[in-house]
């Protein structure tokens, strides 16, 4: 019963965000010949500066199709897309006073699973989000006569899931401190948007192992350790409030 309660609670966020998804991998193997052909005419042209630095490194990305894959793909739609609906999804709205957060706090069942099963749920479905979609694109390439590497659709899914659960534990903290829905969600948007500036997208994008090949352990298993203990955290507000 609780399974299918925290499906219907999130159903929507996670179709919706299914279908964001797999449109945007599905568009990032489309758009590449077409990228190909406006490089090809584009002049050669002497950028300075920062700017023209960051401009030079996007054209030479995109000559390759694993470069634009990561640079379009997993540098920037996927850790977006990911963040935003692992947030969507952790904002579970526990202490919500409406009636259906009543009625499930008044099950018979300790809170811990009640919050157990929530958050297995929801990272479950962010699970599917972070992966499937990316299958996309070795499954599309051969249309336009390209080729990617499944393991680096497994490792850069890997890199895009722990690093994304953080915000989702994040969120679902925030749900046992608020009892709205917004301020959770509102808080929880505000520090994704600063989270780059740390070099987190590095850890989300898997920077490292489209460079060298090594993975981010280091960020990985940082991003594991925090996300364990938003949620020890979470479930200590849940067990000790009173409603």
């Amino acid at each position: 019963m609780l399974w299918y309660k925290s499906w219907l609670e999130t159903r929507w966020r996670f179709i919706i965000g299914m279908a964001l998804v797999l449109c945007s991998a599905a568009g990032t193997v489309i758009t590449y010949p077409h990228i190909q052909q406006l490089i090809a005419l584009t002049p050669t042209m002497d950028f300075s500066g920062p700017l023209g630095k960051e401009i030079r490194e996007g054209i030479e990305l995109a000559r390759t199709f694993r470069g634009f894959v990561w640079s379009n793909w997993y540098h920037q739609n996927l850790p977006h897309l990911a963040t935003l609906f692992a947030i969507l999804l952790g904002t579970a709205g526990l202490l919500s006073e409406s009636r259906g957060a009543l009625f499930t706090l008044s099950l018979p069942v300790s809170r811990n699973r009640l919050l157990g099963v929530r958050a297995a749920a929801g990272l479950g479905e962010l699970f599917v989000l972070t992966f499937v979609p990316s299958f996309l694109i070795p499954l599309f390439a051969p249309a336009i006569g390209e080729s990617y590497s499944i393991t680096s659709v497994i490792v850069h899914g890997l890199c895009a899931f722990i690093a994304a659960s953080v915000f989702f534990a994040f969120a679902l903290w925030l749900s046992t401190i608020w009892s709205d829905l917004w301020r959770p969600l509102l808080v929880a948007l505000g520090v994704a948007l600063v989270s780059p500036l740390a070099g987190f997208s590095k850890v989300i994008s898997g920077e490292t192992w489209f460079r060298s090949g090594q993975l981010p352990w280091g960020g990985l298993l940082a991003s594991a350790a925090i996300s364990a203990v938003l949620y020890s955290l979470a479930a200590r507000n849940l067990t000790r409030r009173d409603f």
